[in-house]
């Protein structure tokens, strides 16, 4: 039988809405520009994949014949987005051709056999354990700025790392680590007894796309289900399925360099004041680079850069601060990546000496720290 439902628009539309970053991507299969639609007794699901990330969506319909067919995302989405019928009508015609009514509105769009569209990955339903989607919502937003670009040497600064461990307590910690190799990230977030046995393999490392798609499917939900093995992550809600392929290779040690950081030089600093500060300052930082100098001493913090086009610019905070003066070089934008992610009203900075690491840290980002590496100016 060929494929005929009736579907709202207010339904169907954010269910592509949302598929549109996994079928926009160019890849060496044409049929991965499309979605399948598939009927189920009720309703429609609608898949998207770029082979490394599965999506699949729910959404209630009148299934007047069953059947399944792929259509082109991109146009379908923009048929929708514009029709201004509040029920779509697609019906599955000859050689994989379907018609779509909206209001007074049809279309003939050029589709392909469900049979060319790849196998949606299997995965144990029993496995997955429910917990807060703020907790991975947190987790995610406090990392995902500082993974390295795909054109980084090292493959798996790429993604991001995902750890389960027990903490001094005794109880259960999920923890995010990324790394661009030049700056570090690390937040973890405690669990409670009800979704403590959630099972992590080690070294799960999460591609930097599956973690933004991943972030967008617990978007608007209190509770979301996850759960891995050892080739894919898997988040569930009532409506929607993602499936994510896992990296292969071992993430740096990271461990080794936080142990690197002696907390004994202390800088206290507003964090918004520190953050125009940069932003005024990085205005005259060269592009590639962004370097500024800070200058440290009693409670003064100078921050300066130089723009061998523009200028320059120098610009000075009070700060709490009774060590030795410090003269320090680093990547503006790195500080400015880190103190948005924060809501700490002060922020505190360590630093051993003018060639160590900057550890930052806030008594509000309760399971955050960020280590920014130093620079030669």
């Amino acid at each position: 039988m060929s494929l005929s439902i009736n579907v709202s628009k207010e339904d169907f539309l954010p269910a592509l809405n949302s598929l549109q970053s996994i079928t926009g991507k160019k890849g060496t299969m044409a049929v991965l520009a499309n979605v399948l639609i598939q009927t189920q007794d009720n309703f429609i699901e609608i898949i998207a994949t770029d082979l490394e990330v599965g999506i699949k969506k729910s959404v209630a319909a009148e299934i007047i014949s069953p059947g399944s067919i792929t259509l082109p995302a991109k146009i379908l989405y923009e048929i929708v987005k514009e029709s201004g019928s509040k029920s779509i009508k697609i019906e599955e015609k000859d050689k994989n051709w379907a018609q779509i009514k909206a209001g007074s509105s049809m279309y003939n769009l050029a589709g392909t056999s469900s049979e060319e569209y790849p196998d949606f990955p299997e995965y144990i339903d029993e496995s997955l354990v429910s917990l807060p989607s703020d907790i991975i919502r947190e987790l995610i937003e406090k990392t995902i700025f500082s993974v390295a670009q795909e054109r980084e040497s090292n493959y798996t600064l790429t993604g991001i790392l995902l750890e389960k461990e027990k903490n001094e307590e005794g109880k259960s910690i999920l923890r995010m680590v990324s790394s661009d190799g030049h700056r570090l990230s690390i937040m973890k977030k405690e669990l409670d007894k009800d979704n403590d046995d959630i099972i992590i393999e080690k070294n799960t490392l999460i591609p930097r796309k599956g973690v933004s798609e991943i972030k967008k499917v617990c978007e608007g939900q209190k509770n979301v289900s996850i759960g891995s093995d050892k080739k894919q992550f898997v988040v569930k809600t009532k409506n929607s399925l993602m499936i994510v392929r896992l990296m292969n290779g071992e993430f740096p040690d990271y461990r080794s360099i936080v142990d690197v950081i002696e907390k004994n030089n202390l800088i206290e600093i507003n964090r918004i004041n520190f953050l125009e500060s940069l932003k005024r300052t990085n205005l005259f930082t060269e592009d590639t680079f962004n370097a500024i100098q800070l200058s440290v001493e009693d409670n003064k913090l100078v921050l300066s850069s130089q723009n061998m086009d523009f200028g320059n610019a120098k610009d000075e905070i009070e700060i709490n601060y009774t060590g030795e003066p410090l003269d320090l070089g680093f990547n503006c934008r790195y500080f400015i990546d880190t103190l948005q992610v924060m809501r700490s009203d002060m922020i505190k900075a360590y630093v051993n000496s003018d060639q160590s690491p900057c550890l930052i840290e806030g008594d509000d980002d309760l399971g955050f720290i960020s280590i920014i590496m130093p620079m030669k100016i």
